[in-house]
């Protein structure tokens, strides 16, 4: 079985035209995995019990929401357009640990996140991600 990469599929105007909700399903598995490298990488010899609340601490909506404060200045028009996309999509609940306000603008950035891997943009993932780590959680 061959494994293509799927942001090698995508052009720009295809992922633009996506749900945002898709877009932030597959930005919220793509952050985790950038996130789960980054605690391994910082921490060789870290309990995985103990590498797991790391990533919790990062991934759950109201970290995201203080992570997209962040680099919201950092983005460029589309960029900025993606990330609004998501944020305003109507979801029907927020998780019990954020309020509805965080929990969108947490959406907003996996969107912004599943859209820059569909499209390919790996390394301007990576210039978000030196924002992002930046003096860490």
């Amino acid at each position: 079985m061959n494994f293509e990469f799927l942001g090698d599929n995508f052009k720009e105007v295809e992922a633009k035209q996506m749900n945002s909700l898709t877009l932030a399903f597959i930005g919220d598995g793509v952050f985790e995995i950038i996130v789960r490298s980054h605690i391994i990488k910082i921490n060789k010899n870290m309990k995985v019990k103990d590498a797991h609340k790391k990533v919790i601490d990062y991934v759950k909506a109201t970290s995201q929401c203080k992570l997209m404060k962040k680099i919201e200045d950092k983005l460029n028009d589309d960029e900025m357009g993606v990330y609004k996309r998501g944020r305003n999509c109507k979801s029907i609940s927020a998780p019990k640990s954020a309020n509805i306000t965080e929990y969108r603008v947490a959406t907003g950035f996996e969107a912004l996140i599943g859209y820059l891997y569909l499209v390919g943009k790996n390394e301007r993932i990576g210039e978000l991600m030196k924002y992002v780590f930046e003096g860490e959680i």
